[in-house]
């Protein structure tokens, strides 16, 4: 295949509401989101939502081994196959449905995306509990999703998002993206962040644990630890905080990651098991 297709942007196709798309025109801005990446000639890259492939062409210009671009858009998965270099694959699937599991230790897989606001959270949830192989990731967010992602304890923004992402990853809030480096504008401000993931001993031991504890204490954030555990009719769960040493009284955006995991582990050794469930 050759790397000649390039959709001028005066025909792009009108944007799909949709699919929440907001094509990122910018080079400068899709080199820097490529250097982020950290890239190394052995890397294997997923790009999320290539579109017109802007960031794809300056992540095909990086050194790599191989890159995998995940487009539920019909139209622009037949472009991106079309002008597809050597080491470049398209597959025409909706990143949500993607197994994440797929990414196993052994290889340094990237993950990387300007990724539409309305699947943004959910996403970035899942590609950095459930792949055990990933390296590094850079996504494009929201200004306030990023601001959650990476807001600390005590914060408005600090929440279920911020608690599950930061225990897997760091995160890095890198730079803001106005909305005219878009076609169509989005109405508000964007984010770039980085994600190094934490290593294997210091994620969750039970996560379905936790993220039923998170849905648990931040679907009522402005109430006391004591009293959202006993209405919740948890089994173990007041055990676990009394057993944990935890104030009551604390709110749950006052408690730390390491709170929030420690109670969690603590609770998982009191109770059943209890299914996957993700927070709100």
């Amino acid at each position: 295949m050759t790397h000649n297709s390039t959709v001028p942007e005066k025909y792009f196709p009108k944007a799909k509401k949709s699919l929440g798309q907001h094509f990122l025109i910018r080079d400068d801005i899709c080199k820097h989101i490529a250097a982020l990446l950290l890239p190394q000639k052995n890397d294997r890259l997923i790009e999320i939502g290539p579109g017109p492939g802007a960031l794809t062409r300056a992540l095909e210009a990086q050194p790599h081994e191989c890159l995998l671009l995940l487009e539920k858009d019909n139209y622009w998965a037949e472009v991106r196959q079309r002008s597809a270099r050597l080491h470049t694959q398209t597959v025409l699937m909706d990143a949500m449905c993607f197994d994440w599991r797929r990414i196993q230790q052994g290889s340094p897989w990237k993950i990387t995306g300007n990724l539409p606001y309305n699947i943004a959270s959910p996403l970035i949830w899942d590609s950095l509990s459930l792949s055990a192989g990933w390296q590094r990731a850079v996504f494009m967010v929201q200004k306030e999703v990023g601001q959650r992602l990476a807001a600390s304890p005590g914060s408005k923004k600090y929440g279920a998002l911020s608690v599950w992402v930061q225990s897997f990853a760091k995160p890095q809030v890198e730079f803001i993206v106005r909305p005219g480096a878009f076609n169509p504008p989005p109405k508000v401000d964007s984010a770039v962040l980085s994600f190094t993931p934490l290593p294997v001993d210091k994620r969750p031991h039970f996560p379905a644990v936790l993220a039923k504890l998170l849905r648990v204490c931040f679907q009522q954030r402005r109430k006391q630890l004591g009293g959202i555990f006993k209405r919740s009719n948890m089994p173990g769960l007041v055990e676990a905080l009394n057993h944990t040493r935890i104030d009551k009284d604390l709110r749950p955006e006052a408690l730390t990651v390491m709170d929030f995991q420690r109670l969690a582990l603590t609770w998982a050794s009191m109770s059943k098991p209890i299914s996957t469930i993700h927070p709100a």
